[in-house]
C-alpha cells in the first residue's frame, strides 16, 4: 500500500519539474557564466539560510572536492560555512550584513556570487548582491514564489515556478547538479591564470 502522502509530494514535484522546464536557457547561461569566471581565474562565493545555506554549501564544496569526474580543485567559498565568522558579523554589524561582509572581503570583478533564496526577500542575501554589484561580481539570483525583492537586482535570475518552499528547494538542488555537471564536462587546465 503507498503512502499519499509521499504520492502528492511525487506529483507537486512532477509538477514543479514541468514547469520549470522554461527555466533552462537561464540555467544554462548562469552555468555558463560560472565556468567562464573560474577560467579566467575567478572565484565562486555562495550564500543562503536554513535549507538553502544547504544549497549554498553543496555548490561550493563540489568545486572544492569533486562532482563526478576528477579534475583540478576549483576556487569556491560559502559564505554561510563559517560560523565564527557568522557569529562575529552578527554581533558586531548585525543579521543583515553576515553575507555582504564576505563579499566585501573576498569578492573582486570577475568573480560570480550565488545566493539561494526561496523567497526572494532574505535581507542579507539582498545586501550580498548589492555588495556584489558594487564590486563588479556577476550575480545569480535562484529562488522561488516571485522571485521577492530580489527579482531584478542580478544578472542572472532563476526563479523556480511553486509557492512550496520544499519543492522550490528540491529544483534548486537539480539545478544546482546541472552546473556541476557543466563544470565537469569542462576541460580544466592544470592551473588557471
Amino acid at each position: 500500500m503507498s503512502n499519499p502522502t509521499f504520492q502528492s509530494s511525487i506529483d507537486e514535484l512532477l509538477a514543479v519539474l514541468t514547469a520549470s522546464a522554461e527555466l533552462g536557457s537561464a540555467v544554462e547561461a548562469a552555468g555558463e557564466a560560472i565556468v567562464q569566471s573560474l577560467l579566467a581565474g575567478g572565484k565562486l562565493l555562495t550564500c543562503g539560510n536554513g535549507g538553502s545555506a544547504a544549497d549554498a554549501l553543496h555548490l561550493a564544496e563540489e568545486l572544492v572536492g569533486r562532482y563526478s569526474v576528477e579534475r583540478r580543485a576549483l576556487p569556491a567559498v560559502c559564505l554561510n560555512a563559517d560560523p565564527t565568522a557568522i557569529t562575529c558579523i552578527c554581533n558586531d554589524y548585525g543579521y543583515e550584513k553576515v553575507f555582504s561582509r564576505g563579499v566585501e572581503a573576498l569578492g573582486k570583478a570577475g568573480d560570480v556570487l550565488v545566493g539561494f533564496t526561496t523567497s526572494g526577500n532574505s535581507v542579507n542575501v539582498i545586501a550580498a548582491f548589492e555588495a556584489a554589484a558594487a564590486r563588479g561580481v556577476v550575480t545569480v539570483l535562484v529562488a522561488g514564489k516571485s522571485g521577492g525583492s530580489a527579482k531584478g537586482m542580478c544578472a542572472h535570475e532563476i526563479v523556480v515556478p511553486s509557492e512550496n518552499t520544499a519543492r522550490i528547494q528540491e529544483v534548486h538542488t537539480l539545478i544546482l547538479h546541472q552546473w556541476l555537471e557543466a563544470i565537469d564536462a569542462t576541460t580544466w587546465p592544470e592551473r588557471l591564470p
